[in-house]
């Protein structure tokens, strides 16, 4: 078992269960100079060039072999100085996105045209383009607490700044949380309706984001990743929501795409199936679904939505999330796409199933490592983490609450080994061990 960790720069010993690698669950960590860095404190100066050669032999090392792609576009330039000495900027910029993201902080200390570069997003936008291994942090809020992030491949905490709002509404009221690209989106309602804050990785602040065309709560939605605009052949992080209840309480059918690059949502085609609330949404196959959720108080949904973005239209699944699966649960349902494949957490039998995609069928492939029916489905997280399977639950432990996070590898279902879940951290808190929100951001 993991210890136990309340601190941000602590490190933890690995668990018993080998984890992956970053290459599994992030990129693997680039040795930055230990020393404290030198700072530049001559405002028209040279950049500390040793800091700089060190960055650049590191991560030189770990460069993977990858595709040709177009050369990304420049970033904010401080007069006469250049990223890595002796090397063009362009070839310095993709050495740079093969550092570590968990880094970016420690490089932005080098010099002001580090800060600069790392506070522009352009490093971001060329791992996307050289199609750099994603690394997915787990970000997740207990009570009033502040959000907090954990990173599986240092096996480290940290916690954001609070959501700058002195709105009671908003701080006490349920929320929903979606990640899309260096974004965190926190959906919630103040006195005066609907809204949306904005966590921005590459800014490190919180902000008012734009709001929905049709602002909605208790809705399905998932980040799609990379897509390609067919018409500007542009790469862009963007997401789906659909469905939900608009801040009357009335439930809708609609759909809208987000796209994070301009913080803007745009309207889709409504759901064919009609009406839906306290649905699931995933991406899977290139495609966004929608799945279950409730049609009326009482009436629960069994088909699901696939949407094809490129044709911009609605096909109807059938039974694709019958009764049996939800068990009656009141919460959405818990499902996750690891590997392209969808699992699903069952809430009256705590066991998890598979989805067949030539079927439409669901089996059993293994108990959950937490009982999710113990409130009906709340409190925990069933999520997607690179190439795992993570269960985010409380646990009481020594007379203290404990969020505890279990990470399985569909893969052992392949080889015919039947592992147990690994325990891949734990962590004492006071706001509780209820998960209220949780999402995975990889970028």
């Amino acid at each position: 078992m993991a210890r136990e960790d309340n601190r941000e720069t602590e490190e933890k010993s690995p668990p018993k269960k080998r984890m992956r690698t970053g290459r599994n669950l992030g990129e693997s960590s680039a040795l930055l100079p230990r020393a404290g860095p030198r700072r530049n404190r001559n405002d028209g100066g040279q950049p500390e060039e040793a800091a700089a050669e060190e960055v650049a032999a590191v991560a030189v090392a770990e460069k993977p072999t990858v595709a040709a792609e177009p050369a990304p576009a420049p970033a904010p330039a401080v007069a006469g100085e250049s990223y890595l000495p002796g090397l063009p900027d362009d070839v310095s910029l993709e050495i740079l996105a093969r550092v570590s993201r968990s880094d970016y902080t420690t490089v932005a200390c080098l010099n002001k045209k580090y800060k600069a570069l790392m506070g522009s997003g352009t490093v971001y936008e060329v791992r996307r383009k050289l199609g750099i291994r994603r690394e997915e942090w787990v970000l997740m809020a207990c009570g009033l607490m502040p959000w907090e992030v954990f990173e599986p491949s240092r096996l480290r905490w940290k916690e954001l700044a609070p959501i700058p709002t002195d709105d009671q509404c908003f701080k006490c009221a349920d929320k929903e949380s979606l990640a899309v690209g260096t974004d965190l989106l926190v959906f919630g309602r103040e006195v005066e309706g609907l809204v949306i804050w904005k966590y921005s990785w590459v800014g490190r602040q919180w902000s008012r984001n734009q709001g929905m065309n049709s602002p909605r709560c208790l809705f399905g939605a998932s980040s799609v990743g990379v897509h390609h605009h067919h018409h500007h052949r542009l790469q862009q992080e963007v997401a789906i929501v659909a469905g939900g209840c608009d801040m009357f309480g009335k439930i809708v059918q609609s759909a809208e795409l987000y796209n994070s690059a301009e913080g803007t949502w745009t309207a889709l085609p409504d759901l064919k199936s009609g009406p839906r609330k306290m649905c699931a949404g995933f991406y899977m196959d290139g495609k966004f679904y929608v799945i279950g959720g409730m049609s009326s108080n009482t009436t629960y949904v069994t088909s699901g939505e696939e949407y094809d973005m490129e044709r911009g239209t609605w096909r109807v699944i059938e039974n694709m999330y019958p009764n049996a699966i939800s068990g009656g649960g009141r919460s959405p349902p818990l499902v996750a796409v690891v590997k392209n494949e969808l699992y699903a957490a069952d809430l009256m039998t705590n066991q998890v199933h598979k989805y067949n995609k030539e079927s439409n069928t669901w089996r059993v492939v293994k108990r959950l490592p937490i009982r999710a029916n113990a409130a009906h489905g709340w409190g925990i997280a069933f999520r997607a983490c690179g190439d795992w399977l993570m269960v985010i639950g409380g646990k009481y432990v020594n007379q203290s609450d404990a969020i505890v996070i279990h990470s399985w590898d569909p893969d052992d279902l392949d080889h015919g080994a039947e592992r147990d879940w690994n325990v891949v951290a734990q962590r004492t808190t006071s706001a509780g061990s209820f998960v209220y929100n949780c999402a995975i951001m990889g970028c």
